[in-house]
């Protein structure tokens, strides 16, 4: 009788300190896991634009931190969290950009239009595009699909047909040299320095080259794959020049939106062979020096509130309308639309094709259904947001 009251008493201890470790570790995991999720709500906020995929795996009395990302602030962040709860762990994290790279962390877009998916393989999501000569960051490769950073932080992945992959002082180079800038809406580039020559590739309004010289009315320029071509002067301006005098004013960006007239929809476009919503007014303020946020639910939080009571007095030509659903006591606010203001009660936006539609309930073009989930206006224009770029003041293209 005594042996079996002494087994069942050290049963009942096994029992004690086997429950007492679980919760525990237990407790240790939702703190890991509550600092991993704050951490990455101050630092990534928003997974379009920022790298921050960590977890914590429990290892008898340690924690081994796994994932990847950009962003050195945020996992410092999160060890100096941990430390200071004397939660002991192994940092097993991946930095981006990988070492695998070796060096070549930069990236130039070698194509007319370089179309960014949403995973590494050509069926997944087209999330954006980026224009021929843009500069772009390099994270990490996946067989033949590298993930990127564009301009605007959006990160995509491209395939090797893309991009050409450069140093650091490679970039510093192409950027000391002389460009052109294409400003037509679409056209092709030439072998030689008439139209009658073999088409070298196409080419699209904001694609950028390196310039090389004149002859007989035509730019003769160089691909990031090191490709000569000949661009009718026409159709192109110096880079210096247009950027000198672009400037995103009331004229100029009806002017250059009513270019786009029934350019097609497409979901993720931001070129000019096709654009969606927030690609379009991308699009728009890009041919006018300035660099926006990728989507509408993003471009929203930038510039200065103009209208959010349908008072479309208040708004100036290129201020940017906003639609989707707004907030309730059980829901969040959804923008999930965006057009550009454009005067006389009238919006430019890409639905179905770019089109003009109206406010006013009198008007031809009159569009209820729009007008009726409108949230509000912002006008970007002289917006001193970090997530606006104006390419008179920083030099993406050149030193």
């Amino acid at each position: 009788m005594k042996n079996i009251f002494i087994k069942l008493l050290y049963t009942f201890i096994v029992l004690l300190i086997f429950t007492s470790c679980k919760e525990k570790d237990a407790i240790e995991d939702n703190v890991l896991s509550d600092d991993i999720s704050l951490v990455k709500a101050e630092y990534a906020p928003d997974k379009r634009v920022a790298l921050f995929n960590v977890e914590a795996i429990k290892q008898k009395e340690s924690y081994l931190l796994k994932g990847e990302s950009n962003l050195p602030k945020a996992i410092n962040a999160l060890k100096d969290k941990l430390k200071a709860k004397s939660i002991n762990f192994i940092d097993s994290i991946q930095m981006l950009p990988s070492k695998e790279l070796n060096g070549n962390i930069f990236g130039l877009v070698n194509i007319s239009v370089a179309n960014l998916r949403s995973n590494p393989k050509h069926s997944a999501e087209l999330a954006t595009q980026a224009l021929l000569g843009t500069p772009v960051n390099l994270l990490k490769k996946e067989g033949s699909w590298t993930l990127i950073q564009t301009p605007d932080k959006y990160l995509a992945w491209v395939d090797d047909g893309g991009i050409i992959e450069i140093t650091t002082s490679d970039l510093s180079s192409w950027k000391s040299l002389p460009k052109v800038i294409y400003t037509n809406i679409t056209g092709s580039t030439y072998s030689k320095s008439n139209k009658e020559s073999q088409v070298i590739s196409d080419i699209v309004a904001g694609n950028i080259l390196v310039l090389l010289d004149e002859e007989n009315g035509f730019y003769k320029v160089k691909y990031p794959d090191g490709r000569i071509a000949f661009i009718n002067k026409k159709e192109a301006q110096l880079y210096t020049d247009w950027l000198q005098k672009t400037k995103p004013t009331a004229e100029s960006l009806i002017t250059t939106s009513k270019k786009l007239m029934g350019l097609p929809y497409l979901w993720g476009g931001t070129s000019t062979k096709g654009v969606d919503c927030s690609g379009f007014t991308k699009t728009v303020y890009f041919l006018n020096g300035m660099v926006i946020p990728r989507d509408a639910s993003q471009q929203v939080h930038t510039g200065k509130l103009t209208d959010e009571i349908k008072n479309f007095s208040q708004l100036a030509p290129g201020d940017l309308l906003f639609f989707g659903r707004k907030a309730t006591d059980s829901t969040a606010e959804k923008v999930v639309h965006v057009g550009m203001w454009i005067g006389n009660n009238e919006f430019i936006h890409s639905s179905g094709q770019v089109k003009i539609g109206s406010v006013d309930k009198n008007a031809v073009n009159f569009d209820a259904y729009n007008l009726n989930r409108y949230l509000r206006s912002k006008r970007i224009v002289n917006s001193k947001n970090d997530a606006i770029i104006n390419l008179n003041s920083t030099f993406i293209f050149k030193d």
